[in-house]
């Protein structure tokens, strides 16, 4: 009897190893779960994929459609809208299959393509994040120089520079092996199966992956804003006897003009701090990984990986709990007035 109850668990726990592909052999283990936790998985990342894609859509419906934001600041931010709408409509999908199932059904060059695709445009993400830093920089402590530096010209150059470098980088890497030379061995032993699409990365390509990256533009980012704090404090205590001066001498007042400029630089210093947090965690394991033997669990990985994610998501409600125009662009977006003529000229601030 004890035989026969011993054999039935043996039996339930072999029923519970399942494949990608049964037929196939050195196929990657499915990932079995309860079909409560594989729904709310599910759920979670669709209303994921939902709010990134809408949100962003809507900042960059806003941006392109009234006039009145084309300044240079917003053109990065719908640079920045666009990298973000693309993580919501072309990676997380793909991402969300492997991470409920375990399985990649696409192909190995796809797998290449959504992985560069991926490390592209969080790369690219932190290069927009640390243009717009050096644009609010130069517009509180420079603002006489402002407008001469940062021009449609240079505003153009970020935007590339933003795209290209971080392309080049995630698909030159990935697509030629890069990312894993010398540690080959330990992928076609310990992580390649048919039906798999994990990249790892090799002690090397994780340090100079991950400096290069996110460190680097992440310390560029935090000093450019605490000089912006620092700047900022001091223009204020002394702002309160200039302010009758300048509004005599400029009709349009300085003073506001300046105050605006800091908010600004304020509601770009939170969409920089949130991505700090959401991304900090996935990367400081992506360069910790590879020197501990690969050790960290894959659910932990891909758990940070989907708290990043998030951040693509974030973003939209950012803009609309601190920005009135973008408030008042939802609005009139989505009552439809945006299909009246010359509704590209409505005033969404004085």
């Amino acid at each position: 009897m004890n035989f026969l109850n011993n054999s039935s668990r043996i039996s339930d726990v072999y029923a519970e190893i399942q494949y990608c592909y049964d037929s196939v052999s050195g196929s990657c283990k499915k990932n079995v779960q309860p079909l409560s936790l594989q729904f709310s998985m599910v759920a979670f990342m669709a209303f994921a994929i939902l709010v990134t894609v809408t949100g962003n859509l809507l900042v960059i419906t806003s941006i392109a459609h009234f006039k009145q934001l084309h300044t240079t600041t917003n053109c990065l931010i719908l640079s920045l809208a666009v990298c973000d709408f693309l993580m919501g409509a072309l990676v997380m999908p793909c991402s969300a299959m492997r991470s409920v199932y375990g399985c990649w059904y696409l192909g190995d060059f796809v797998c290449k393509f959504h992985s560069s695709t991926d490390v592209m445009l969080s790369t690219s993400s932190t290069f927009h994040l640390s243009f717009i830093s050096v644009d609010r920089y130069l517009a509180v402590c420079t603002p006489l120089l402002y407008r001469s530096i940062v021009n449609s010209v240079t505003t153009l150059l970020m935007i590339i520079t933003s795209w290209v470098f971080p392309a080049i980088f995630a698909y030159g890497m990935i697509f030629s092996g890069l990312n894993m030379k010398g540690s080959e061995h330990f992928f076609e032993t310990q992580v390649q199966c048919v039906g798999g699409c994990t990249v790892i990365f090799s002690p090397a390509s994780a340090a100079f992956s991950t400096i290069f990256s996110f460190f680097l533009p992440g310390l560029i980012m935090f000093s450019i804003y605490l000089k912006i704090y620092v700047v900022a404090r001091r223009q204020a205590r002394s702002i309160k006897d200039l302010t009758r001066q300048i509004k005599v001498e400029d009709g349009n007042g300085s003073a506001v003009s300046g105050k605006h400029e800091r908010k600004k630089a304020n509601t770009l210093a939170v969409v920089v701090g949130v991505f700090l947090i959401c991304w900090t965690p996935f990367f400081l394991c992506n360069i910790m990984d590879p020197f501990i033997g690969y050790s960290i669990p894959p659910t932990l990985t891909d758990a940070l990986f989907w708290f990043g994610y998030m951040n693509s998501g974030f973003n939209p409600f950012i803009y609309a709990f601190f920005y009135s125009w973008f408030r008042k662009a939802l609005s009139i977006i989505l009552s439809g007035r945006i299909f009246y003529r010359d509704s590209c000229r409505m005033k969404l601030y004085t």
